[in-house]
């Protein structure tokens, strides 16, 4: 059964607590808070390297389909995400899709 991210991450970002942006996903993989890491398809080279660097504890990273804009507007703000670390995903089930 796939799960479908959009609505998941949606749901993750209304019930749960999901850290935007590529700082602070780094930030919550070097503390080894994050569950899952999701990055725009355009996210750029040098963080993606951070991001493999820092993922000590193998978290599940997914590749949006779409780019830094559409994951921004997707997680209803007004600006470009991208990379969002899911720190816990509420009443989602988004973890269940890696």
């Amino acid at each position: 059964m796939s799960v479908d991210i959009e609505k998941a991450l949606r749901k993750a970002l209304r019930t749960g607590k999901v850290y935007l942006g590529s700082k602070r996903t780094i930030k919550a993989l070097k503390k080894g808070e994050a569950k899952m890491v999701i990055i725009a398809m355009n996210c750029p080279k040098e963080i993606k390297e951070k991001i493999e660097k820092f993922n000590k504890s193998n978290v599940p990273v997914l590749v949006y389909n779409g780019t830094n804009m559409e994951l921004g507007a997707m997680c209803g703000k007004p600006f470009s995400v991208a990379a969002l670390a899911i720190i816990d995903p509420g009443e989602s089930d988004i973890l269940s899709e890696k």
